[in-house]
Order: structure tokens, then C-alpha cells, then sequence
């Protein structure tokens, strides 16, 4: 666990309940009791070229990538999404977007956990072998361009018990023993994507970040399951692995999944 070294200003602005973060981007942070997504909720949102967070105590209808929910306790994590406008960022690099995210994810989290914290490719948040954070991307297009991208996260934080059918989920809550601020973690973690999103090759810190990275493990894909090690991550974002018998074999997501073992 490290202490953040640079401070943020931020201030609410009475009843309307928003939150002014000044980091290297300025970010408009909105506050909602509730709403059943808060990736719809921006979807709906005039932002007009602004950079905009909202971020909710409790979502009705919360989901992960596809069918799948995201189980969240009322006032005890960070749910909440941000409106970005990449717009230098041509559509068919859209994957920078994840991997920004993911980064400053894992480096901001690192200051609140005594764990390693790692990306399980493509962009969930992984203590050891349990799921800390997840994240939903979608990114809207102009031509070749994208005109703005929608980032939604929810990250366990205080919540101590699950009790969904999810397989391994843990909380920051779990690891340390304490609750963490909320609103902290949020600033901490919006100043941190500000920086990673200057840095010239965030590519290569992403795949240094990638849980499981090294030796063989099993993965199921439509022809079955084979044992294989990450030979690499490509611009586009499709995972490249290595099987047992040398054989390069390519993914885009959701066209393999990870065999996941239960022992930290």
C-alpha cells in the first residue's frame, strides 16, 4: 500500500450535488442517488464537449460485458461512468481506451491494497484469482473517428458479504480489514487516468499488467478446452496465445474464456 503523492481540488456546489475535479483534465462529477445504468444515464446526457462522471449509490440494473449483472450493495462501492471525447483516438485504435482505463485502475488501487492488483484480459480487475473491478466500454463513431466513449466501472469497495452466483468476487473492503472514502478513491482514481492518458505507450504497462501472464493455463474456446500461455495483446485489442503444442492461436472477445482456478 503507497499514499498518493499529489493532492486534488474539488468542490460540491450546493444541492446540484456536483463534484469540480481539476487534474491535467477538468472533469464535471455528478451525483445520483440512484439510476438503473449509469452508462444510460450519460447516453442521455448533453454534455457538449465536456468531460463528465456520474456516479451513483445504487444501480437497478447494473451490468457487466453481455448478459452479464453486476452485484452491487447500496452505498458501499463505486458505481458510476465517465464520458470521454477521444476524438485524436482513430476508431480502429479504440482498445487504447480500455487500456488507459485499466492502468489507472490497477495504479490507483495499488495505494489502497497491500496486493498486486492485474488486468484479466480484456479489462477486468483481478486480485490473485477474485474480480475486484469490472468495466463496460462503449465508444460511439464518426467516420473513422470516435466521437465520444462511455466508460462504465464498478469497483468493489466496502462491501463485505456477496451474495450473487458470481464465481470470485472480493472487495477493497475485504482485503484491509477497513473502509475506504468513496469520494476519494474516485478523485484519486480520475487524477491517475489523467496521467496515464499522457503517457506515449501505455500498451506495453498494460501488457506487463496482464494476470496470468506467465506459464501455461487452460481456456475454453467453441472447439474446446486446451492449455495455452499469452504470447502477446494486439493493437486491436485481440488476445494472441501460444498452446501446448506451439500453435499461435487469436481472440477477439468473447470468442475464448479463462478456466478460472479458486486457490489465492
Amino acid at each position: 500500500m503507497r499514499k498518493m503523492s499529489d493532492s486534488l481540488a474539488y468542490r460540491r456546489e450546493g444541492h446540484r450535488n456536483i463534484l469540480i475535479i481539476t487534474t491535467k483534465m477538468q472533469f464535471k462529477v455528478i451525483y445520483v442517488d440512484e439510476t438503473d445504468s449509469t452508462n444510460r444515464w450519460l447516453r442521455d446526457y448533453p454534455a457538449e464537449g465536456e468531460a463528465v462522471v456520474v456516479v451513483a449509490d445504487y444501480q437497478t440494473a447494473g451490468r457487466g460485458c453481455g448478459a452479464n449483472k453486476w452485484e452491487s450493495e447500496r452505498g458501499k462501492n463505486l458505481t458510476f461512468s465517465l464520458l470521454l471525447h477521444p476524438e485524436l483516438v482513430p476508431a480502429n485504435e479504440q482498445f487504447r481506451i480500455t487500456e488507459w482505463v485499466s492502468v489507472a485502475l490497477c495504479e490507483t488501487i495499488e495505494h489502497y491494497i497491500y496486493n498486486k492488483v492485474e488486468i484479466k484480459w480484456p479489462n477486468d480487475i483481478y486480485v490473485e484469482n477474485r474480480k475486484l473491478c469490472g468495466i463496460l466500454i462503449e465508444n460511439r463513431l464518426t467516420g473513422s473517428c470516435i466521437k465520444d466513449s462511455i466508460i462504465g466501472i464498478g469497483l468493489n469497495v466496502n462491501q463485505q458479504t456477496f451474495r450473487s452466483d458470481a464465481p470470485n468476487p472480493v472487495s477493497i473492503r475485504q482485503l484491509v480489514g477497513k473502509d475506504s472514502d468513496r469520494d476519494k478513491l474516485l478523485a484519486d482514481f480520475l487524477r491517475q487516468l489523467g496521467n496515464v492518458m499522457e503517457l506515449p505507450d501505455v500498451s506495453e504497462t498494460y501488457r506487463q499488467r496482464l494476470w496470468r501472464r506467465e506459464g501455461m493455463h487452460p481456456f475454453r474456446d467453441a472447439e474446446g478446452e486446451f492449455c495455452a500461455k499469452i504470447a502477446g495483446v494486439e493493437a486491436d485489442g485481440h488476445l494472441v496465445l501460444e498452446d501446448s503444442r506451439g500453435k499461435e492461436r487469436k481472440y477477439a472477445f468473447k470468442e475464448v474464456e479463462w478456466i478460472l482456478s479458486f486457490t489465492n
